[in-house]
């Protein structure tokens, strides 16, 4: 999409300025006997371009004075008029805010649902401000409120009282900003886990991991009735969606939930449900034909509150069966995790007579070894696991689909995030709604073929010769394609192009197939996919997931790979790169040490913001920001350079500057090297500072270099010291 308005001012400035040039230059421009044909009208385009430029900045010179609307450069000179402490110029959306808010966070400097908001308004991230103070073990107070008002939500806990160390939920929430747990204090400088608990400390918890949906996709089936959310089988937790809502009035505003942040959904979270008997619900149930006798039955526990359905099911023990679930779906709370989880959060579509399973049939279990006890419900769900299984469903399940949220640290590969490049791309082939087959041999050598769901394809044919072929998603989509056989592409002749964009392609099983380029291309361009690099553990059905490897048996002018997370990309059978391969923002990782993650035989390569987990075999080198945990031998040492990034020293480079070489184990410095985990390739806070603030731009080396989280986290430390109250002291933990 661009970024200049459709305004048209180019063409009409274009056509005013020509009409002033006299007629007799216009047509001497234009004749073929001139040597330099067309140059007045190219000078006069350039003027057109400028005077475009000046009209857009006069006709925006009301919308400057509103930050809300303003251009970028006009932010400094409204917070300057406010006395603003400006944060990085590479903090755009945290300084605009700051500077909106100024007034609002002044006015309320040291409360805290100002030291609460300011973490989503600097840094994106969600977070949550616990008090220590009020997590203190200490001995009630004549002035202090009546304790049996406020007890723990999971455990009942009073405020200021001892662990009941029988609640498992309890012991659960340990240490996290939910804890009901009451401690010493402590009096160590907050560091880590150390210190939180002191009287004058503020503990800020920070989700840094962001939540992305997806809707009505085929779940991985393992049996009859177990299956996977994941496509590729794998077990990943399942998140809840950040949906804390806008508050206006300053008394309704409350601290954090746990299912109002983008996180991992607990198992017993899932399982929270709270019912209050009102008289609102006995009136939907007598419309709904409960008969007079029962519903004066229960009128006797109204206002009556029941932690779970089975305290529920003990006192009221006379309605049928029927009855009984529809009390269920009407006394069921909005303050309780299973009602904003189901299904904001979580829904499972299967076909008739099911439909979609309502939450008063769903149960949450650990589904670790597939077995659920003693359950009337359809069906069961384990979010740690992201698996799901029918328990008691009428007849055969068939055509199950599944809305849920992964969490990942960025929008990086195949992902439902917004995608501006395929916007303008209008598909010439749509593949009809599946899941099905994908036949790419019936369309022709130019075309955009787009897949427009979130459901799981198999490719079954391989495309014809191609010349300009694009094989995408539809915006927000993110299709899983299973390879049945290597996806080769062929050219129908010299500088063809090709385009993959926003495609999740993988070879569960016992499948190991790959992407082969053969023919001659001008260009291949690689974006926002997940070319599966496999996996170090197995599936839910204890099946391998094999990487998908990049094989260049062809000649590839220009092969660039953006925002992408790929396997192996290796040259074979006398394929080259012509020109140059070009690796953006984007994660390269083999497996099998054996096996490079980049191996480039010929021409130019370049790295920019790419972490790479393996070995690295290229002829020529230019490295910017990127992260390399294998040996990197090049070539041509004598052109090329590496800035700004970090390899083993036993590395073989091409002009380090300001880079870092290592020899220590790297194994720690990430939250995991397993694709599908929400902390892939995430850096650790065990990752050394001249990685985490070692590129150029002063923020973390590696493919997440453009989310700047050390300056966004330099930024929140600043506001919050200025509007925090004096004499307190800050400290931060990574949630996620």
């Amino acid at each position: 999409m661009g970024s200049v308005a459709n305004d048209k001012f180019n063409i009409y400035y274009l056509e005013k300025f020509w009409e002033l040039i006299p007629e007799v230059y216009r047509n001497e421009d234009g004749l073929d006997t001139n040597p330099n044909p067309n140059v007045l009208r190219a000078l006069i385009e350039i003027l057109a371009e400028q005077a475009s430029i000046i009209r857009r900045s006069q006709d925006r010179l009301w919308e400057d004075q509103f930050i809300e609307l303003c251009n970028e450069w006009a932010v400094p000179y409204i917070g300057d008029l406010l006395g603003t402490r400006l944060l990085s110029a590479l903090n755009k959306r945290g300084r605009r805010i700051d500077v909106a808010k100024t007034i609002y966070y002044r006015r309320r400097k040291g409360t805290p649902r100002v030291l609460e908001e300011l973490i989503h308004d600097i840094s994106d991230w969600d977070g949550k401000l616990v008090e220590a103070f009020k997590r203190l073990v200490r001995a009630r107070h004549g002035l202090d409120p009546f304790p049996e008002l406020f007890p723990g939500m999971f455990t009942g806990t009073l405020p200021g009282g001892t662990a009941d160390l029988r609640s498992p939920a309890g012991s659960e929430l340990a240490n996290s900003p939910f804890e009901e747990y009451f401690h010493l204090p402590d009096f160590r400088k907050p560091k880590g886990l150390d210190g939180r608990y002191g009287i004058p400390v503020l503990d800020f918890y920070l989700y840094r991991l962001y939540a992305y949906t997806v809707i009505d996709a085929t779940p991985f089936k393992m049996a009859a009735g177990k299956f996977s959310f994941d496509p590729s089988g794998r077990s990943i937790p399942l998140f809840s969606i950040s949906n804390r809502p806008e508050r206006t009035e300053w008394d309704d505003w409350h601290s954090a939930l746990e299912w109002e942040l983008a996180a991992p959904i607990r198992c017993r979270l899932l399982a929270h449900a709270v019912y209050e008997i009102t008289e609102a619900v006995i009136q939907q149930m007598v419309v709904n034909g409960l008969p007079s006798p029962q519903a004066m039955a229960l009128l006797v526990y109204g206002g009556w509150k029941f932690p779970g359905e089975t305290a529920l099911l003990n006192h009221i023990n006379f309605l049928t069966a029927a009855f009984f679930k529809l009390l269920l779906k009407f006394a069921l709370i909005d303050a309780c995790g299973k009602s904003q989880l189901l299904p904001a959060s979580i829904r499972v579509t299967a076909n008739a007579p099911l439909g979609e399973i309502l939450r008063e049939d769903i149960t949450a279990a650990n589904l670790g070894a597939w077995t659920v006890n003693g359950s009337n419900k359809i069906l069961a769900i384990d979010p740690e696991r992201g698996r799901l299984m029918f328990l008691n469903a009428p007849g055969a399940i068939r055509n199950v689909e599944v809305q849920y949220q992964y969490g990942f640290s960025g929008p990086t590969g195949a992902g439902t995030y917004d995608r501006k490049e395929v916007e303008d791309s209008v598909p010439t082939q749509n593949i009809p709604p599946g899941p099905s087959n994908i036949d790419l041999s019936v369309f022709a050598a130019t075309e955009i073929v787009q897949v427009d769901d979130n459901v799981t394809y198999h490719i079954v044919a391989n495309p014809p010769p191609i010349a300009d072929f694009v094989f995408q998603s539809a915006n927000q989509q993110r299709p899983y394609i299973i390879l049945d056989q290597d996806l080769e592409f062929t050219t129908a002749g010299n500088d063809a192009s090709l385009i993959l964009d926003g495609l999740w392609i993988g070879s569960p099983g016992n499948k190991k197939f790959n992407i082969v380029l053969s023919g001659d291309y001008q260009c291949v361009i690689i974006r926002n996919c997940s070319i599966d690099p496999g996996c170090g553990t197995k599936n839910v059905s204890n099946e391998d997931i094999n990487g998908v490897r990049i094989l260049i048996r062809g000649n590839v002018e220009n092969f660039c790979i953006q925002n992408s997370i790929c396997g192996p990309v290796l040259t074979q059978n006398n394929g080259m790169i012509e020109d140059e391969i070009i690796i953006s923002d984007s994660i390269l990782q083999s497996r099998n040490v054996a096996v490079n993650a980049l191996e480039i035989s010929s021409s130019k390569t370049s790295l920019l913001r790419t972490t790479v987990f393996g070995s690295v075999l290229v002829h020529r080198l230019y490295a910017t920001d990127s992260l390399i945990t294998g040996v990197v031998n090049v070539t041509d040492t004598q052109a090329g350079c590496f800035r700004f990034s970090a390899a083993p020293k036993s590395s073989r480079l091409p002009h380090p500057y300001l880079s870092y070489l290592f020899e220590l184990d790297f194994n720690h410095w990430f939250g995991t090297r397993e694709f599908g985990q929400p902390h892939f390739a995430q850096l650790s806070d065990t990752a050394p500072v001249e990685i985490y603030r070692g590129a150029e731009n002063g923020a973390e080396m590696g493919v997440f270099n453009n989310l700047i989280n050390a300056i966004k986290f330099d930024g929140l430390k600043a506001k919050v010291e200025e509007y925090m109250p004096f004499g307190l002291i800050p400290a931060y933990i990574n949630e996620t």
